[in-house]
């Protein structure tokens, strides 16, 4: 169940199908989707010439081109295409559809193929972004996904959410039992959605058959909104959270004295050997592998000079030109380290963390004195002070209405705006934290599900990764057999043998920290294979953004 292979797969074989010179033409959602996946050299070498978006119609006539052209069969890229046929640019067209099409849509298509010039037309299920091998996203988070309340979905969202998720199933090759958070509203419609997609395209879905079927696990993130909210100490995650990945990319233009080559980086597992090995690694271990690469090119090169620091390393870096020829990519990693390592320093990050993971994972009694304390510093920034509150209220909100109103009035004092400090609220609206009771997810177990998972196997690795996300802890109790129908139910049967392949989705996004823990599960427990998805792929930042418009509909 590698994602990234699965689509890179797909690639290969529209490339292979059209031997000779080729264009590739995309649009707005497929070029996202193969930028994941393939480098540009990867598809010259294969004879991909040009690389364009159906998009520009002003594209340059080359008869002498055969066309692959790999597009979403959303109404403007299938009329686009329709323009396409009618007036062709290219001497043969070899069209390939990231998810299912309608019989009208390729009535009209070849309808409008007069001259005959389309060659081939395939289905390849490729409609999300492959982040990861385990982790996928539909790209969502420019999506409105409530309807007029937090309980009903945006029609147009929904069925992009069904369309991509089905694409997923598709793309694995799985026929799933599925389950849903009962509080979840939405959770019971896409679910039910998704089991009568299933039945409407039974001939796709024939796959072969397992002893036990796989699971399709559909989550809510309003059941879980601390994971978004804490600070990363592991290199992707961490990457995400202070910097922000943006299809893969990183953008370091903000950086003063920025090398020009530096100023957009790639950070992509199957194209990095070095990231791979380190994108789950915590942040001291990764500063001692990218000073253990540099010690052995300067070993190599019999320089003397000592290396103590990170800001050691990136001069190193910056003054041997020969290195950078040679090593490229570990003077990006250098580079995206230190600046990490500048923003921990100066935002006292350390700090805020620890209490994070505390307020997370243990009930204190100097909780609210320690929040108290951070919020009156001028060292700290806005958002981490916000944070600190939201993860407090979460906690006592409940309990203690007064002791949050009273850290809002603090926030005002200490120069937070009004606005900044309607998140609050805002947020124990979304995750309806004022009328959780007798449930599964409670207030307090929205962090206890979360904590401490794989403490009994390798024991916590540090104070700043106490935190497991709760996603984790349900995955576990699944596999033990020991989820709940009564708060996860099946939309049809139910089985009770443990599952070997399980789809988790999230409905509002999911998290490279949940990645990360799923990644984790994966190579600790034997015979088992979990992908982890959502809506989008959530820092801080957009999470918060996220609760904001999710209560504009209210």
């Amino acid at each position: 169940m590698d994602i990234v292979k699965i689509l890179q797969t797909y690639v290969q074989k529209m490339i292979n199908n059209t031997p000779g010179m080729k264009i590739l033409l995309l649009d707005d959602n497929t070029t996202q989707y193969i930028s994941l996946i393939a480098t540009q050299s990867t598809l010259l070498s294969k004879e991909v010439f040009l690389i364009d978006k159906i998009e520009n119609t002003s594209r340059e006539k080359m008869k002498h081109l055969k066309c692959i052209c790999f597009l979403r069969p959303s109404s403007k890229s299938v009329q686009l295409m329709i323009d396409e046929l009618r007036n062709p640019c290219y001497g043969s067209y070899y069209l390939y559809f990231s998810n299912i099409l309608t019989k009208s849509q390729i009535e009209r298509m070849a309808e409008a193929d007069q001259q005959e010039t389309v060659r081939e037309l395939q289905e390849f299920y490729g409609d999300f972004c492959a982040i990861n091998s385990n982790f996928y996203s539909l790209n969502l988070q420019n999506y409105q996904i409530f309807g007029d309340s937090l309980s009903t979905w945006n029609n147009e969202t929904f069925k992009r959410t069904v369309e991509g998720l089905r694409a997923v199933l598709l793309a694995l090759k799985k026929r799933p039992m599925i389950r849903y958070e009962k509080n979840s509203a939405l959770g019971k419609r896409l679910a039910s959605e998704i089991n009568y997609q299933i039945q409407q395209e039974s001939q796709l879905f024939d796959f072969r058959r397992y002893d036990t079927p796989p699971i399709l696990l559909i989550l809510d993130r309003k059941n879980d909104p601390v994971s978004p909210l804490l600070n990363q100490w592991t290199y992707q995650a961490m990457v995400h959270e202070l910097i922000g990945i943006n299809n893969g990319r990183v953008d370091l233009s903000k950086i003063s004295d920025i090398k020009p080559d530096l100023k957009e980086i790639v950070l992509s597992a199957d194209q990095d050997v070095f990231f791979k090995n380190n994108m789950y690694l915590n942040f001291g271990d990764l500063g001692v592998n990218i000073k253990n690469y540099v010690n052995e090119f300067q070993n190599r090169h019999h320089n003397s000079d000592n290396i103590e620091s990170i800001s050691d390393m990136k001069k190193f870096v910056e003054e041997y030109p020969e290195f950078k020829r040679l090593s490229g990519n570990v003077s990006k990693h250098v580079t995206l380290v230190s600046e990490l390592s500048r923003l921990v320093s100066q935002n006292s990050l350390l700090e805020v963390s620890e209490l994070e993971q505390n307020l997370a994972c243990v009930n204190n009694n100097n909780d609210l004195k320690e929040v108290q304390n951070l919020i009156k510093r001028s060292n700290i920034t806005n958002e981490s002070k916000i944070k600190l509150v939201l993860l407090y209220t979460i906690r006592y909100g409940r309990q203690n209405i007064n002791e949050v109103k009273e850290l809002v009035q603090l926030l005002l004092q200490n120069g937070i705006s009004e606005e900044q400090t309607r998140t609050i609220e805002q947020l124990i609206k979304y995750a309806e934290l004022n009328e959780r009771q007798n449930e599964e997810t409670t207030t307090s177990t929205i962090f206890d599900k979360g904590k401490n998972v794989f403490k009994g196997l390798k024991g916590v690795e540090n104070v700043y990764t106490q935190y497991t996300s709760k996603v984790a802890d349900i995955i576990q109790s699944l596999l033990k057999g020991k989820l709940k129908d009564q708060f996860y139910p099946y939309i049809e049967g139910s089985i009770r043998d443990r599952p070997q392949d399980i789809v988790v989705f999230i409905i509002g996004g999911a998290t490279y920290g949940e990645a990360r823990d799923i990644a984790k599960l994966n190579e600790e427990i034997p015979n088992v294979r979990i992908i982890i998805g959502g809506t989008s792929i959530h820092n801080t930042k957009s999470f918060i953004s996220f609760v904001k418009n999710a209560t504009s509909v209210l």
